[in-house]
């Protein structure tokens, strides 16, 4: 069967019953959509009577807000490659003892990703009915969503194993479900980097517990320095959009503002209409503090609604348990964030990964960890001794323009007495860079071409001047490590002997984390145990392996057309 891009599922059966089905409902549908799911709860739909169905509407109960948990960590562990996105358009709060009827259509939503497919759980009873039942699905998609013509419809039921129904469920039908307490301003924050299912499910439930406004206060600047590989967390403004498409699917009719969070606070010490605050076990010391300066600032205190963490079925040893963007962080590692540019100015092969990172950031062991998996290294620091040595071009110059005062007796420079006249001015420090620079760039040439000579499909150019010195014109990657500026300034403090003031101003000379990370196409970071790093590095050889294999077998290709070409040409002449 053809893969469509974005589904919209249509669960029918009651909702007790849904915690056994789930799993294997999103499996069957993950082998039909591969990009979005769209998962709309209409349990008690009769899709096989014939006469067109009216819409379900549902309370927002304590158990549909299980319910929906349960669905994104099913999703997570089944089908984590597709973006899912629990639709509560037909969630409505019920006046006092009057259960909600099934109604008449509301106007069609609109989503952002247009449906290529409606899929249902639909048990048929009858093989025969297989037609009639796609028709009402068709109509029934048509008339709750906006979607194309002939839009496609299939029963997943079919493809369902056969569940038994002893297992786990909700509660038993004609239990008493227990509704959940609705308030009108509601407020959560969190930094919403690449939304993941416990950010949806966080998300879900606030809308079921909001009936006016939704305010999501998302973390910016400040509130990111603590972030594990803060350097990959997206830019604020693609957070803010991610969210507000996501919240114009799933809740149209809410009103929702997003807004960054430059403290532990933001808006909610001070909105007076908020009424309940949004936490998990891990933030519900933060919803307490909160509490405490509303009441200093003479506001009354808010609700804490406290929902449950996400379990991540695929986190490693490494990794948090919970269902964490750190997490998803840590596994972009070694990971292609980037295409390479164009290099169609450099020879094919050796391919040239130029290795960069700031002072301490474990860059040299991991261009011999490289080196160990087959790479030629190509040390930059070990070249600008070479330019440094009497009779080189570099050594001329650089006595004609600091003075011959800095001569040892063997007639070598006195590098250090030269770093005291650089250090701390720029027109010094630029006039030094300008003479040894292209005297460097000039040997990491003749290197390169020698290891082409030899046959060597990788070289590594391990730079830390890569991007300041524009060398990054001879690679065809960037590959940067990181770690955070703390842990630098110790290694930096432990390995060369300085303080700490004076290792913090060798760091802060150099390029940041920030502007290395934004011009890089894979990233690294030596953060962890050896062990992990080590995982790290196989993983980014590994995939740089198929980049080459792939970049020889599309020049081939275009190699062999080229010649069929020019062979047409010559026939035609």
């Amino acid at each position: 069967m053809s893969m469509f891009s974005t589904g919209i599922l249509v669960l029918t059966s009651p909702l007790h019953t849904l915690p056994l089905r789930i799993a294997p409902v999103l499996s069957s549908a993950a082998q039909l959509v591969e990009r979005t799911l769209y998962v709309h709860l209409h349990p008690g739909l009769n899709l096989g009577s014939g006469s067109q169905p009216r819409p379900v509407f549902l309370p927002p109960t304590v158990d549909l807000s299980t319910l929906i948990s349960r669905l994104y960590s099913n999703a997570a562990d089944v089908c984590g490659h597709l973006d899912v996105r629990v639709l509560l358009t037909n969630v409505r709060a019920q006046s006092a003892g009057a259960a909600i009827p099934n109604g008449p259509f509301p106007a069609p939503q609109s989503l952002s990703h247009s449906p290529d497919v409606v899929l249902t759980d639909f048990p048929l009873q009858d093989p025969g009915q297989s037609h009639q039942v796609t028709q009402c699905l068709q109509r029934y998609a048509g008339h709750c969503y906006v979607c194309g013509p002939g839009l496609p419809s299939v029963l997943l039921h079919p493809q369902l194993v056969r569940l038994q129904e002893n297992g786990e469920v909700l509660k038993e039908p004609g239990e008493e479900a227990e509704p959940m307490r609705s308030y009108g301003d509601v407020v959560v924050g969190g930094t919403f980097d690449r939304l993941h299912g416990a950010h949806k499910t966080l998300l879900n439930i606030s809308c079921l517990l909001a009936n006016r406004r939704f305010l999501i206060c998302v973390c910016d600047h400040a509130m990111l320095t603590k972030k594990v590989l803060k350097e990959l967390v997206e830019p604020y403004s693609l957070r803010a959009q991610r969210l507000q498409e996501f919240m114009q699917d799933i809740k149209p009719s809410l009103q929702v503002e997003i807004m960054p969070l430059e403290d532990p606070y933001g808006v909610s010490v001070v909105d007076p209409l908020l009424q309940c605050i949004v936490v998990s076990e891990e933030t519900r010391r933060g919803g307490e503090a909160v509490n405490k300066k509303r009441i200093e600032n003479g506001l009354p205190p808010i609700i804490l609604h406290e929902i449950q963490l996400l379990k991540d079925a695929h986190h490693t040893e490494a990794e948090e348990e919970k269902i964490s963007s750190s997490s998803l962080r840590s596994r972009l590692l070694g990971t292609l964030l980037t295409p390479p540019k164009d290099a169609s100015h450099l020879a094919p092969l050796p391919y040239v990964i130029g290795l960069t990172g700031g002072s301490g950031s474990g860059k040299s062991s991991i261009a011999r960890q490289l080196e160990a998996l087959g790479a030629v290294r190509i040390d930059c620091d070990k070249l600008g001794h070479e330019v440094y040595q009497p009779g080189a071009e570099a050594h001329r110059r650089v006595l004609e323009e600091f003075g011959s005062d800095l001569l040892n007796e063997d007639k070598t420079i006195n590098r250090r007495a030269l770093g005291r006249k650089v250090f701390g001015n720029q027109e010094q420090l630029k006039a030094l860079t300008d003479i040894v620079w292209p005297e460097i760039a000039l040997l990491v040439e003749n290197r390169i071409s020698q290891a082409r000579e030899e046959g060597k499909q990788v070289c590594v150019l391990d730079a830390a001047v890569l991007q300041e010195a524009g060398w990054t014109d001879v690679v065809h990657e960037v590959w940067v490590t990181v770690i955070p500026e703390e842990e630098a300034v110790l290694r930096i403090s432990e390995r060369d002997g300085l303080t700490t003031e004076d290792a913090l101003r060798r760091l802060r000379s150099q390029w940041s984390n920030d502007q290395q990370v934004a011009h890089a196409n894979v990233v690294l970071s030596t953060l962890w145990e050896p062990e992990v790093t080590r995982k790290q590095v196989l993983k980014a050889w590994n995939l740089l392996q198929k980049r080459i294999e792939q970049r020889q077998e599309g020049q081939a290709s275009v190699t062999t057309s080229s010649q069929l070409e020019n062979k047409h040409e010559r026939t035609n002449d």
